[in-house]
């Protein structure tokens, strides 16, 4: 199934966390167009790349039969932040929530992008965060490469199903390898075990991934290698790109929290040896909206830190 329209011309560019005034407008005008279902009034705002992008017909099509169809109308929409320039707005649809990107040419205020993410169903309960009490699934200290709450922290929060997700690996001398970049066994991270962060169930298991070249991905199989654990609180923490082979758990399987699991890897939509640690509201990703994920208790900066959301830029391990 479609769920996107395709989009074009997105720079790599860098803005404030504020919400330009051009665009409040525009996407107050496309919800009103398309709850009114007027998507010629809509196509009359693309720009002439967008236009010979695809033809009118093609254009309702896809709004009336991969958008409102499925979807429904319009409710409400929040601006959250940027990704590659466009602003991206959290849009609550009558059936569904997702993600929409817009980006506008500066020459002459058109749409110049615009993008809707897979849409997720309303009804599963959403996550604010954690209740169960969880430890860092490493027993060494880690960096953490990307996390917070911030587009500019973090750009998992550009995408509901992985919002506030991290990706962690190890740095020395502010590097995350030593010796030949091109061997996984060159990262520092590679084949560092991977702990239960709680005591949980097994709910799903993904193993038989090869580990990538570092800098080639696989986008084929995006978390690789991967374990779901659902807490008695019905919270689903996801780990992703484990080392092909490593994992030591089966579906069904109870873990206590400490237990070695798996190892870390270089497996699935990667560019190099880390773990993709999430908190979600269901199994499937693809379903999810992600959580805040808190720690209990890490040492943070050398600094002991209780109830701790880590940032970008953190070195955190648990207290021994």
């Amino acid at each position: 199934m479609r769920t996107f329209l395709l989009f074009l011309l997105f720079s790599w560019v860098s803005y404030s966390q504020n919400e330009l005034p051009q665009y409040a407008n525009m996407i107050s005008q496309v919800a009103a167009l398309y709850n009114a279902q007027d998507y010629q009034g809509i196509y009359r705002l693309y720009d002439e790349n967008m236009q010979k992008a695809l033809t009118p017909e093609e254009n309702r099509k896809f709004f009336s039969e991969n958008v409102n169809r499925i979807m429904g109308n319009i409710r409400e929409w929040e601006f959250i932040g940027y990704q590659r320039g466009a602003h991206v707005y959290r849009t609550s649809f009558e059936k569904s929530m997702t993600n929409l990107m817009l980006s506008i040419s500066g020459q002459n205020n058109k749409i110049s992008g615009f993008y809707i993410a897979p849409a997720r169903p309303i009804g599963i309960p959403v996550l604010e965060r954690n209740t169960t009490k969880m430890i860092l699934p490493f027993k060494e200290e880690v960096f953490v490469y990307w996390g917070g709450t911030t587009v500019e922290q973090n750009y998992h929060v550009a995408e509901i199903s992985q919002q506030y997700a991290y990706d962690i690996l190890q740095v020395r001398d502010g590097r995350s390898y030593e010796g030949d970049p091109k061997r996984n066994e060159s990262y520092l991270v590679f084949g560092k075990e991977i702990i239960a962060p709680c005591d949980a169930r097994v709910v799903l298991v993904i193993d038989g991934v090869p580990d990538n070249e570092p800098g080639i991905t696989n986008p084929e199989q995006l978390t690789g290698n991967t374990i779901v654990l659902q807490t008695t609180a019905d919270e689903y923490i996801l780990m992703a790109h484990l080392q092909e082979g490593s994992i030591e758990v089966e579906e069904g399987e109870e873990v206590r929290q400490g237990q070695v699991i798996a190892r870390c890897g270089n497996s699935g939509n990667t560019t190099e040896p880390h773990l993709h640690l999430s908190l979600q509201n269901t199994v499937n990703m693809e379903e999810a909206t992600g959580a805040k994920l808190y720690f209990d208790q890490l040492r943070v900066n050398g600094e002991i830190k209780t109830d701790y959301l880590p940032i970008k830029e953190d070195f955190i391990r648990n207290l021994e």
